[in-house]
């Protein structure tokens, strides 16, 4: 998979704890990516030789990423004891975007108290670290098993830490104005339906309420996985917009395994969403796939910061 940005928590020994979605691997068939829930679509092969006309990918790709905890992708294992005592004493840092940690300036002045939204970012990895610095954190997730990591790190350490399983197109579960942010890793890559997320995340902050995203550079899906991966070639093979189930079965298989479902956005549709959905954008960063051979030539995956007026 493309590479899902995660948290990276605390400091650089601690890579282990990257930071959504997730691929940390450089296996296809091993996202690394933050994940995100995509909608039914049209009819696909599921890698198993059965064609269905009917394939949800929102199940789907919640199989695909529980299967990652259980390959301990890169995205899923937990931040350890020694990240959660450094977040207490105010040492702490998380990423959206590759291993590029976000600038404190992103943040509230005061975090301590604000009200969190980890949106589509389970894996015990960011969602613990901003409420050891003193967030009120939710983690909303379509994995049960990534959202699982995030309570094992809550009662390990003790932390008042809420997760709830749902797709982050739909935040009914919160009521309006719920939060002060709404941080969101990498991860709308495995979500085929951007509108309903930025107007989600748009409803459920109170103004001055700041949303932070992550996402990959859709130009990344243009070139061959195979090649891209196997050996470090860009060769031009796909138009955008695509998804991974334009793929016939078997190049979808020998690219992306049993991986979850990804999708291309366009920047329209990444930055214009936000502002149609009545974001203001206030930053703006870019950063070089942190596990792939596009990072020599171009910018892998995008962050912007927006506020809510």
């Amino acid at each position: 998979m493309r590479g899902r940005i995660g948290v990276q928590i605390g400091v650089q020994e601690n890579v282990e704890i990257r930071l959504e979605i997730t691929i940390a691997s450089r296996r296809r068939n091993a996202p690394t990516r933050r994940y995100a829930v995509p909608k039914p679509c049209g009819p696909t092969d599921l890698g198993s030789g059965v064609v269905t006309d009917s394939i949800d990918p929102v199940a789907y790709n919640r199989a695909a990423w529980d299967r990652e905890v259980e390959s301990s992708n890169e995205w899923t294992r937990p931040a350890g004891p020694e990240v959660i005592s450094r977040a207490r004493a105010g040492d702490w840092s998380v990423v959206l975007i590759g291993y590029q940690a976000v600038p404190r300036g992103w943040f509230p002045a005061e975090l301590a108290g604000a009200e969190v939204l980890c949106l589509a970012s389970g894996g015990g990895q960011q969602g613990p670290v901003l409420s050891a610095a003193g967030a009120a954190v939710t983690v909303l997730d379509n994995s049960p098993r990534q959202l699982g990591r995030d309570q094992e790190v809550a009662t390990r350490e003790g932390l008042a830490l809420r997760t709830v399983l749902g797709d982050m197109r739909d935040l009914g579960v919160f009521p309006d104005a719920s939060f002060d942010v709404v941080f969101n890793p990498v991860s709308n890559v495995f979500c085929p339906d951007l509108a309903p997320v930025w107007r989600e995340s748009f409803r459920v902050l109170r103004p001055g309420g700041i949303l932070m995203a992550g996402f990959l550079n859709p130009d990344i899906f243009i070139f061959d996985m195979t090649a891209l991966e196997a050996r470090g070639e860009l060769i031009v093979s796909h138009q955008l917009p695509f998804s991974t189930l334009d793929l016939p079965e078997a190049e979808r298989q020998r690219s992306y395994g049993t991986g979850p479902i990804e999708y291309s956005h366009s920047l329209t549709g990444q930055i214009g969403g936000q502002l149609e959905a009545g974001f203001i954008l206030t930053h703006f960063e870019e950063a070089p796939h942190h596990a792939d051979a596009t990072a020599r030539y171009m910018p892998g995956y995008y962050a912007t910061r927006a506020i809510k007026p």
